[in-house]
């Protein structure tokens, strides 16, 4: 019987010759990673105290405080401070501060290698997915039983497969094949199940988009999401020397998966998830006309370089609507140094915008543009429920960064491709 990528991968992890879907497996961890939000100030610090334990492997250990970075108030920079100093006095080396959100952090610093496994105290940690990587969030219990064994246990899960073919049109990007994908088996529809990826509109797309997939999988309620590395994923990781790693991650043709679903991109229109809910989804022409007080680019969903060169194709020489603000946080401080460089900064605030330290602050309504209440914010995050970013009585509405540049113009969701 054919093994999913996501079968193959557990097997080897768990040194079995192979694993079907159901079965309880006990994984080597390649990577664990821990933020400031869910890191070692919860559970972890206290209790290796406790158990007088030390860290399987500290170079297998990344930290990096995104969420709170930079502190707007006295308890952020607290917590900031406590990471800081445990990963000083535990010697973990890769340690990430201001840097951007962490799942951009980890692909840029090669930590989601194809065939591995990279387990995280984030929820987007399927984001690594895009790389042919196995990785999943967990919680701060199971992280404490990770740093200590080097190990975890898992059931494997069944996968669903979504076949993408056919070309975009413009104005349509990988967050509205993402939002489609939703929509249509709803936000728990994939729970603890692998969302697997594939067709030739996936394979065409930059690993930026790709990234944008397989972070949202975990929005369907999926362990993971998962795209098979292609040269695209090799020739990246050539570029930041990366070389150990497996190049043979492929499901079989005959592989068993527990459903398959068939879309032809090219019918795909601009999509939007309204509030409350990520699977609340709609074609861009049902809710244009809704006026917005901001509108916002940016997260480990939609704020890396592909995103803001859309965004600044959309916006060059024109201006953001009045009454209306449009904030960008690049993913990344590489990325913003790219986009600096390539001018995309300069067309964005031209057009108006305030760009932004790279950050969660935004996407979680902790700082660096919380919404107020009766405020409606269109955003390229990946989460809109009540409240997710600042007043419960905001609206939040989720779309692609074209979308959301396009939108920006008018002070109103709007259509992206009458500006392409």
């Amino acid at each position: 019987m054919g093994k999913t990528i996501a079968e193959k991968i557990l097997a080897k992890k768990a040194g079995k010759r192979e694993v079907s879907a159901g079965d309880i497996v006990v994984a080597g961890v390649d990577c664990a990673m821990m933020d400031d939000i869910l890191g070692p100030r919860v559970e972890i610090a206290a209790e290796m105290k406790r158990l007088g334990a030390s860290i399987w492997d500290k170079d297998r250990v990344v930290i990096i405080s995104d969420h709170y970075s930079p502190a707007a108030n006295v308890k952020q920079a607290d917590i900031l401070a406590f990471t800081r100093n445990w990963a000083r006095e535990y010697g973990i080396k890769n340690f990430f501060e201001g840097r951007g959100p962490c799942h951009q952090v980890l692909a840029e610093n090669g930590f989601a290698l194809p065939g591995t496994l990279l387990v995280g105290t984030d929820s987007h940690t399927c984001t690594a997915g895009a790389f042919g990587c196995f990785g999943t969030g967990i919680g701060s219990t199971e992280m404490l039983g990770v740093l200590i064994t080097g190990e975890i246990w898992l059931r494997v899960p069944e996968t669903m497969k979504f076949v993408w073919n056919g070309v975009p049109g413009r104005g349509v990007m990988a967050k509205d094949m993402i939002l489609k994908s939703i929509g249509d088996i709803g936000h728990a529809g994939a729970t603890y199940k692998v969302m697997e990826f594939s067709g030739n509109a996936v394979r065409r797309l930059p690993l930026d988009e790709r990234m944008c997939i397989t972070n949202m999988a975990v929005e369907a309620g999926a362990k993971t999401g998962m795209i098979e590395p292609d040269e695209k994923v090799f020739e990246y990781l050539e570029s930041i020397g990366k070389r150990d790693y497996s190049r043979e991650i492929a499901s079989d043709p005959d592989a068993v998966y527990a459903s398959e679903m068939y879309y032809d991109a090219g019918e795909l229109a601009p999509m939007v998830a309204c509030p409350h809910e990520v699977d609340n989804v709609k074609p861009v022409d049902a809710v244009s006309g809704i006026k917005i007080d901001q509108a916002y680019l940016g997260s480990c969903t939609g704020g890396r370089l592909n995103d803001l060169e859309v965004a600044a194709e959309i916006l060059r020489g024109k201006k953001v609507a009045p009454y209306c603000r449009l904030l960008v946080s690049p993913a990344s401080q590489d990325v913003w140094l790219k986009a600096s460089k390539a001018g995309i900064l300069d067309t964005l605030v031209e057009a108006g915008a305030v760009i932004l330290a790279p950050s969660c602050g935004a996407c979680l309504g902790v700082h660096s543009g919380v919404l107020g209440a009766g405020e409606c914010c269109i955003s390229s995050t990946n989460r809109n429920f009540n409240g997710r970013m600042g007043s419960q009585e905001a609206q939040v509405y989720l779309a692609s960064p074209a979308t959301v540049a396009a939108s920006a113009l008018e002070g109103r969701i709007a259509d992206p491709r009458r500006y392409l």
